[in-house]
């Protein structure tokens, strides 16, 4: 997943990030900001030979450096940009963000029925869902010596477990496993709460052996780390070098996160872009995601192309939509996003 704070941090980001982008070309060329090697690497190629269009594909390393840009160039120099759910919402909110004309995109059929009333984004008004997924405990039970099950395996750790596991900094995946485990909302904006899931990680902080966002999985492979939080698709990249490494949603819950695809309001080119869309969700496209990034996508279509043993060496991805929607959705905090920075700044700082 591909994540971190909201508004809050776009301020600060536009020091960063420098002047606006200025895009000039032809009248049928889009602008494309997405991951890197998170779609197919011949996908704008073949997308052009289909429809003439041309594609001029820039990178974004965060949530946090898109929006950055976006909001530095007050909304204009990208056609279509891929963002986590609740980026839609802000984008939505600050009116960046184009209605989309369904008519022109015919394979949204492909998608579950289930992916087209997500909670950030109800009958799909400005986005259409990429991948989804979830967060839970990414571990090895040769290590372990047992299946562990709640979020507070992590949090109150067994003492042969303790300097032996790993949480995210991402602060809304920190502050969501101790708001979980007390039986609070993810997308809690009760200050109380913030400060109650604070309060359990400064505690479980003594038994970390570290905070890792990205070599987490490798820690795990190398046996350096038994036990660690991870998003699901991460734990994917573990169990490719080590099949015995499991991944299990704590029984407490999880989140839900969506990285989605957004038409910009201040696009010249909307039908183009509408066209590019349509493009992407076509069952071959979509299928690419999974069998190469190993994460879920919610175009049933797609699913279907996808090898039965792909689905057993990586049973997360076989969640069905139903399971997905008992997980709650991650959505926009708006101001209570500052809450959950300090919280995290206090947590990573104790002692």
């Amino acid at each position: 997943m591909k994540f971190a704070s909201i508004v809050e941090g776009i301020g600060l980001g536009l020091a960063l990030v420098g002047a606006p982008f200025a895009f000039a070309g032809a009248a049928e060329k889009l602008v494309f900001s997405n991951w890197e090697s998170y779609n197919p690497p011949d996908l704008f190629e073949r997308f052009t030979a289909a429809t003439g269009i041309e594609v001029e594909f820039t990178t974004h390393a965060t949530n946090e450096e898109i929006m950055g840009k976006i909001v530095a160039a007050g909304g204009k120099g990208y056609d279509v940009v891929m963002v986590s759910s609740p980026y839609v919402e802000v984008l939505a909110n600050l009116g960046y963000a184009s209605e989309l004309d369904h008519g022109q995109i015919p394979k949204l059929a492909n998608l579950y029925p289930e992916a087209v009333n997500l909670p950030h984004d109800p009958g799909l008004r400005y986005s259409v869902p990429y991948s989804w997924g979830t967060t839970g405990l990414c571990y090895r039970p040769d290590l372990t010596g047992y299946d562990p099950d709640s979020w507070y395996d992590l949090l109150r750790p067994r003492d042969h477990l303790k300097g032996k596991i790993t949480m995210t900094q991402t602060e809304r995946w920190l502050i969501g496993a101790g708001l979980i485990a007390l039986g609070y909302s993810v997308n809690s904006t009760d200050a109380d709460e913030i400060n109650a899931a604070r309060d359990l990680l400064i505690e479980t902080k003594k038994s970390l052996l570290a905070f890792d966002d990205t070599t987490f999985y490798a820690k795990l492979v190398s046996g350096e780390a038994a036990l660690v939080q991870a998003w699901d698709g991460w734990c994917n990249f573990g169990i490719a070098e080590n099949p015995d490494i499991k991944f299990v949603v704590p029984k407490e819950g999880s989140d839900l996160w969506v990285d989605s695809m957004v038409i910009m309001a201040s696009s010249e080119h909307k039908e183009a872009a509408h066209k590019f869309i349509d493009f992407v969700l076509r069952p071959e496209i979509h299928a690419w995601v999974v069998e190469n990034i190993l994460y879920k996508v919610p175009n049933a279509k797609a699913m279907e192309l996808v090898d039965k043993e792909l689905l057993a060496a990586y049973p997360n991805l076989a969640m069905s939509p139903a399971d997905m929607l008992k997980l709650e959705a991650l959505r926009d905090l708006g101001a209570a996003q500052k809450l959950y920075t300090r919280a995290t700044t206090e947590i990573v700082s104790s002692q």
